[in-house]
């Protein structure tokens, strides 16, 4: 039988994911494929940066987590094709969270408004979610 964790220890693990990755974290989108792994070095052109809300995660339920406030870049960085995503501390250097990009229906691990970035246009995190493990 395979380890199963309580809905109570899930949500602790979740919850502890945005205590780690602090108050001021920091979301990068990038081109390409996604590295092996976060602690790789970032591969493909940054297409947004975003500063994410002070509280950008809701509190884990039922094993899950969901994107809190909203998560907005007024002017993309560059243009292309968004493929991956990664989450940093507030120095934009350590890699918590990576993951694929995708516009809905896509099946990706973040929902964008579109997948095709325009440096200067406006854009939009639809919908990101966590879900633990272990149930």
């Amino acid at each position: 039988m395979a380890v199963q964790l309580s809905v109570a220890v899930r949500n602790a693990r979740l919850d502890a994911i945005e205590t780690t990755a602090g108050a001021s974290a920091v979301m990068k989108i990038f081109t390409g494929s996604a590295p092996a792994n976060c602690a790789a070095a970032d591969s493909g052109t940054v297409l947004a940066t975003i500063n994410l809300p002070s509280d950008w995660m809701a509190a884990a339920s039922s094993g899950s987590k969901a994107k809190s406030g909203t998560w907005q870049d007024l002017s993309a960085d560059n243009t292309g094709t968004a493929g991956h995503f990664r989450v940093y501390d507030s120095s934009a250097t350590t890699c918590h969270i990576q993951g694929v990009v995708s516009a809905s229906g896509g099946g990706g691990d973040l929902i964008v408004s579109s997948t095709s970035f325009t440096a200067g246009q406006s854009f939009t995190v639809n919908t990101f979610t966590l879900t633990d493990g272990n149930a």
